[in-house]
């Protein structure tokens, strides 16, 4: 196998506890490797795992692995493992991996999955909807649609998704959530192959100029899938597109590195929202033709 065969990699680093004392890596840990592979495969798919299978009314149990050695892993290495997709029967799927070191081919595995009703564990058809998501994404086909609108149009499914990050996860007291700004503003709603809504953010009316978005929030299983980034584009353009000239968002702290790759600067001091450390970040919008 080469590297241009795959199009997902996860990436890792060789840590102390999985090698022996000649700093090889323990065989059995390669299994492990692929096997969070395909955890970061799904996420790829803008699929939170349990509740896509839990709609598809199914889930995928291992069959059969396979694992070839070519070479081995070493203490502190930085492997890619390559997954894909390779082949969708009735019940099952086949799923192909590879571990580099650069270039060098270390490992290749071949898993199968099975389809399964979870109660009886009996094998079921894959869904076409399922095939489909995997057979668009190795063909290079998006995983998310953003789609933008009121808070009539899409209030159920942003505040479905603000109220598990922000009110569920984050313990932010609802009545801090809300306000009157949702029925002003623009929202985004990205939406998976499923018709799942994963991420959401809004974008209040212009003053003077200056843009702001807020509300941000993605799915806790899809954080670091560019999900996020998908929605504030969309809100960066429609911003762009009507004029303004400035956007600006009071970003979590604990997000400051997301908004920076993505552009924005701090400006200001540190401040407390909601409990929580927030900084203020700008970037320039491009001039509307």
């Amino acid at each position: 196998m080469r590297r241009e065969e795959f199009r997902f990699f996860h990436r890792l680093r060789v840590r102390w506890a999985e090698v022996d004392m000649q700093k090889i890596v323990f065989n059995a840990h390669y299994l492990m490797y692929f096997d969070t592979a395909v955890a970061d495969y799904w996420r790829s798919l803008a699929m939170p795992y349990e509740e896509a299978m839990h709609l598809l009314q199914g889930d995928l149990y291992v069959k059969k692995a396979t694992v070839e050695f070519h070479a081995s892993a070493r203490m502190d290495d930085r492997l890619d493992v390559g997954m894909k997709c390779s082949r969708i029967g009735n019940s099952s799927m086949t799923f192909l991996g590879a571990i580099f070191r650069g270039e060098q081919l270390l490992i290749t595995c071949e898993l199968v999955y099975v389809f399964a009703d979870p109660a009886t564990q009996t094998s079921k058809p894959v869904p076409p909807p399922l095939r489909d998501i995997l057979t668009g994404y190795e063909a290079g086909e998006t995983m998310v649609q953003v789609r933008t609108g009121s808070w009539q149009e899409l209030g159920r499914d942003a505040g479905r998704i603000r109220t598990e990050v922000f009110v569920q996860e984050q313990r932010i007291p609802a009545d801090l959530e809300w306000d009157e700004a949702d029925a002003t503003s623009l929202h985004a709603v990205a939406y998976n192959r499923l018709g799942q809504a994963v991420a959401t953010g809004r974008l209040l009316p212009a003053h003077a100029g200056e843009a702001k978005v807020g509300r941000m929030a993605v799915h806790q299983v899809l954080r670091g899938c560019r999900v996020g980034e998908q929605v504030l584009r969309t809100l960066a353009d429609a911003a762009a597109s009507r004029g303004d000239r400035v956007l600006k968002l009071h970003a979590q702290r604990s997000a400051k590195d997301f908004y920076a790759r993505l552009g924005f600067t701090p400006e200001g001091e540190p401040f407390e929202e909601a409990g929580i450390p927030h900084l203020t970040m700008t970037r320039a919008l491009p001039l509307a033709h």
